[in-house]
């Protein structure tokens, strides 16, 4: 059973345990499950085994946010179905090597907004990353949102998922590349640092920034000099700053 708000034509919504339960075994690309607290059943141990083994994102929230969502009969359980498939990060990085190109990666870290997250991938698509990475939780939905933010870009960009992105950044430092990360803690001016060859751009949430287990790992840390009043920009405003300072040292 599959419904779409009529606001919502580009969005897929699966409701209802067994519909969940169908969808995943039909290899569609969950993006997340939210799961009303308190659920119990024999049908939801086996949606929970599958969401377990498969390792797809899902959260317990209370009834009243899945009632916002549907009026319909949810069961106690909303899937949002992704507009696009997720790529293997351990996949990507060796094939970029292998075309003789230099990996250029763009990690969100807490990037929960839909616009921010839409408008990012559409400044990254339009600048040549070869990937963006998520975290399975803790990232914006990709939904009908994203698509209209991105400009449609969300399907010309590879995005990647990963369930423990503190492992992840580290394959990717033991892959070859830098690791920077935007953040006004001790960081060098962005145009001072070095951001060609393989490499991958950290950019966290406007209130909290780059977690710091992240920062810890990183090869530069990257600021974006404020002369006025205003204490920060947009995250995506300051992703095409950041990332459009590398096109032109990789240029």
């Amino acid at each position: 059973m599959i419904y779409n708000k009529k606001k919502e034509d580009s969005e897929n919504i699966v409701i209802g345990i067994r519909p969940v339960i169908e969808a995943i075994k039909a290899d569609k690309e969950i993006d997340r499950v939210f799961i009303q607290n308190g659920l119990r059943s024999e049908l939801f141990r086996e949606l929970m085994t599958l969401l377990k083994s498969l390792n797809i994102p899902y959260k317990y929230v209370p009834v009243v946010k899945l009632n916002k969502i549907t009026r319909k009969n949810h069961q106690g359980i909303i899937a949002y179905v992704s507009p696009v498939d997720f790529s293997s990060i351990e996949e990507l990085i060796p094939s970029i090597y292998e075309r003789g190109e230099e990996p250029f990666i763009l990690i969100l870290d807490k990037i929960t907004d839909v616009r921010n997250f839409g408008a990012i991938l559409r400044t990254a698509e339009s600048a040549g990353i070869n990937g963006v990475l998520i975290p399975a939780q803790g990232a914006a939905l990709l939904n009908s949102g994203t698509i209209k933010s991105s400009a449609g870009a969300i399907f010309n960009v590879t995005i990647c998922r990963t369930d423990n992105l503190k492992l992840t950044i580290d394959f990717l430092k033991n892959s070859g590349l830098k690791i920077a990360s935007a953040t006004e803690k001790g960081a060098e001016l962005y145009y001072k640092s070095d951001l060609t060859g393989p490499i991958a751009i950290i950019m966290g949430s406007e209130d909290s920034g780059v977690s710091q287990e992240y920062l810890k790992r990183s090869d530069e840390k990257l600021m974006i000099p404020m002369v006025g009043k205003t204490e920060s920009l947009n995250v995506s405003v300051a992703a095409g700053i950041i990332l459009f300072e590398a096109v032109r040292q990789r240029s």
